[in-house]
């Protein structure tokens, strides 16, 4: 005599997938809430996020199998569970590649200038980076071709204001954007900050310099890291950023 029910038991292959894939993406976010907070160094952060995007291949590809097995084998189910580890998988394993092919298609460099036969100087900030493995150092025409073949839009920012309204407007622009002022020299109208990446915590400075300029102001900008031989073209979104930012609040 048949059972009038048949319990089922779920896919080992849903249960592992969606495990593996939970698994990953605590150890992607770790990667750099870890370093930004200093339980480590950010070279064992991104060890960590590269073996949490080996994990979540592993999770998708279980996540997979659970779904084949729960739609072919009516004794199995678990469905649901395999849907989302495959769902949390995904970004575990897109969001780095993606990181890794901007670093292929951006200029490998750090130091990024709206002005680059004349770099903005760095006065405030100079001992708070005394242990950077970066130089204030400016890299000449090496970095400055480099600069224009990848980022030929970072120009100067031409406006009418006066630089003293100027000033006033770009710091309030800058505090808008979270950095930390370091300095805010408005007789010689330059300013310096500090922007935190959101997730590794990196430290990235900015000196902010306005001259007059045919009745009004011309606005260089240069913002550099601390660590790192490439950006991620980060510097150049930051000044683009601002630069926008500025324009549109000056009118």
């Amino acid at each position: 005599m048949k059972p009038l029910f048949h319990k089922k038991s779920v896919s080992w292959f849903a249960n592992g997938g969606i495990v593996a894939a939970i698994a990953a993406a605590v150890i992607a976010v770790l990667s750099g809430v870890g370093a930004r907070l200093g339980w480590w160094h950010f070279g064992i952060g991104f060890s960590l996020l590269h073996w949490s995007v080996y994990i979540a291949i592993a999770a998708a590809a279980t996540s997979l199998l659970g779904i084949i097995v729960t739609r072919l084998a009516a004794e199995k189910q678990g469905l649901y569970r395999a849907i989302v580890g495959l769902v949390i998988a995904a970004p575990v394993i897109v969001i780095p590649l993606l990181w890794k092919q901007t670093v292929q298609q951006v200029p490998f460099i750090h130091d990024i200038t709206t002005d680059t036969e004349n770099p903005p100087r760095f006065v405030a900030i100079v001992p708070l980076r005394e242990d950077a493995p970066n130089s204030l150092e400016y890299g000449g025409a090496v970095i400055a071709e480099q600069q224009k073949q990848g980022y030929p839009d970072i120009q100067p920012l031409v406006v009418n204001s006066a630089p003293a309204e100027v000033f006033d407007a770009a710091l309030v622009v800058a505090r808008d954007l979270g950095w930390e002022i370091i300095a805010m020299e408005k007789d010689e109208n330059r300013i310096e900050a500090t922007d935190t990446t959101f997730w590794f915590g990196f430290k990235d400075d900015v000196v902010i310099r306005i001259t007059p300029q045919d009745g009004g102001s011309k606005v260089d900008i240069r913002s550099i890291s601390r660590v790192g031989k490439s950006d991620v073209g980060t510097n150049a979104e930051r000044i683009r950023g601002f630069l926008t930012r500025l324009q549109a609040r000056l009118g």
